[in-house]
């Protein structure tokens, strides 16, 4: 893999930039304490549509989809990608076990596609780098499900 750029540079501190946004940032935030719906079914209970909690749901994950995309489409560079960030490793694993419910319920295939296949590069990414971490992180986010 080529070295990042300093265009690679600027396109990740833009991203950052956008994650400082004070509603994304409220949405991250409750996001990280609050989502814990397994199935479609409990997401539309905890997070009805036109809620608040829907909404941020929506922000956190159209936000990460749209980050992930950079990367799916090879636009920002992997290694720097990944080693300017984990939070998106944090809302797939949240989102993964509705996910594949939710494509079907929304009949939309395609729906968090760009950010399962980031987390799961991001996820080789790290066990080459830092065996055991993935696992780690999964561990404590587990008790908050």
């Amino acid at each position: 893999m080529q070295h990042a750029t300093y265009e690679d540079a600027a396109l990740i501190m833009k991203l950052y930039d956008l994650r400082r946004e004070e509603k994304l940032r409220t949405a991250r935030e409750w996001f990280q304490k609050e989502f814990k719906a397994s199935t479609v079914r409990e997401f539309e209970e905890r997070c009805p549509m036109g809620s608040e909690e829907n909404a941020y749901v929506r922000m956190v994950a159209s936000y990460w989809e749209m980050a992930a995309s950079f990367l799916v489409q090879e636009i920002v560079h992997e290694e720097l990608f990944f080693t300017s960030n984990g939070e998106l490793l944090g809302v797939w694993e949240r989102l993964k076990p509705i996910a594949e419910d939710m494509r079907k319920a929304y009949s939309n295939p395609l729906m968090y596609k760009n950010l399962e296949k980031a987390a799961e590069r991001h996820k080789a990414w790290l066990q080459q780098r830092a065996p055991g971490a993935y696992e780690a992180m999964q561990a404590r986010m587990k008790p908050r499900r």
